[in-house]
């Protein structure tokens, strides 16, 4: 599965789930760890796990087995590693303590070094 249709099934089932505030983060050129970060809110913990077991388990069913899965018991921030995509679902508290979207919406080192060159 290419990664476009990855992250559009990602989004998909983030629907489907009433996940809150989802917003697809292209960190291409920024980090080899991945190319599409999606950040999601829950609106407690169970719909957090919730959220995040579906994203894993329909991934799965479309070919694409989960690398690993982390914060599923707690369900305060639970992250799915899809290796092209990953998916973090976050109660809104603590989405908004860690500020993730801008963390990696912050120029890269490439875009800084472009931008003082001119």
């Amino acid at each position: 599965m290419e990664v476009e249709q990855l992250r559009q099934l990602v989004i998909e089932t983030l629907d489907d789930m009433k996940a809150r505030d989802v917003n697809v983060l292209d960190v291409r050129g920024k980090t080899a760890i991945t190319d599409y970060m999606v950040v999601a809110s829950g609106t407690s913990d169970r719909h957090v796990k919730a959220i995040a077991e579906t994203v894993a388990f329909r991934s799965k069913e479309a070919g694409e087995t989960p690398l690993g899965t982390e914060g599923l018991t707690s369900g305060e921030w639970a992250l799915v590693d899809l290796n092209g995509v990953v998916v973090h679902v976050m109660l809104q508290k603590v989405r908004d303590f860690y500020h993730l979207e801008r963390l990696w919406s912050a120029p890269s080192a490439e875009e800084l070094t472009a931008t003082a060159a001119v």
